[in-house]
């Protein structure tokens, strides 16, 4: 399963929390490419809803890490 930041930004309006079969009913409906039908098919199956884009990659790049302070004045 290989997730990028722009595979990743079809599930960002995913209806979270939401099982996997819901996540691929999303991606289908919204027309998400087919590397993210894959990543979704790989994933395991439970009976638990993800909660959020983090549990399924938690490496998904948050907000902060494009944050950067510039303590400089101007």
């Amino acid at each position: 399963m290989i997730w990028t930041p722009e595979l990743a930004t079809y599930l960002e309006d995913a209806p979270w929390p939401a099982t996997k079969d819901e996540l691929i009913d999303y991606a289908v409906r919204s027309g998400a490419p087919i590397g993210v039908l894959e990543n979704l098919r790989e994933l395991e199956d439970t009976d638990e809803p993800y909660e959020s884009i983090e549990e399924i990659w938690p490496d998904y790049p948050s907000d902060e890490d494009f944050f950067y302070e510039d303590e400089s004045e101007y």
